[in-house]
């Protein structure tokens, strides 16, 4: 068996996944994994695409999840919309932070997951709300 075929054979192990809580997020950072609660969803867009009839509807909603240490609003879209009920407990896998209006939001994208899981036993501290805090983009001059 060649070198190149064995390689091709022998898959390479899964890694396990390394959760983060809501408090170690950071402005343009990706790949988290995240287990949290869901407090509340609303339904910021909902538009049909009259002119095509194969495809779907675009539905967007800004809900606030967290776990013990935070909270910050993630950005469900289409099929995550369903599963963001609140008092769900879900697993959110390779998230990213993206910026909207100088604050943060917690997105997944088609590289990432949402699935529900087990009821969590924390409580959600929404006094720590990481959206709340406004950032700013500063120019670092070059010298």
């Amino acid at each position: 068996m060649s070198t190149a075929a064995h390689r091709a054979a022998v898959k390479p192990a899964m890694r396990k996944p390394v959760f983060v809580k809501v408090d170690q997020l950071k402005p343009g950072t990706s790949g988290h994994t995240l287990v949290v609660k869901v407090v509340n969803s609303f339904s910021v867009l909902q538009k049909g695409r009259a002119a095509s009839a194969h495809l779907r509807q675009t539905r967007i909603s800004e809900c606030l999840v967290g776990d013990e240490t935070g909270s910050i609003i993630f950005t469900a879209r289409n099929d995550q919309v369903d599963i963001m009920t609140p008092v769900a407990t879900v697993i959110i896998r390779n998230a990213k932070i993206d910026m909207f209006k100088g604050s943060m939001r917690l997105v997944v994208d088609k590289w990432g997951r949402v699935e529900v899981t087990e009821p969590a036993n924390f409580n959600v501290k929404e006094g720590n709300n990481l959206s709340l805090i406004e950032y700013e983009l500063v120019n670092v001059a070059e010298e």
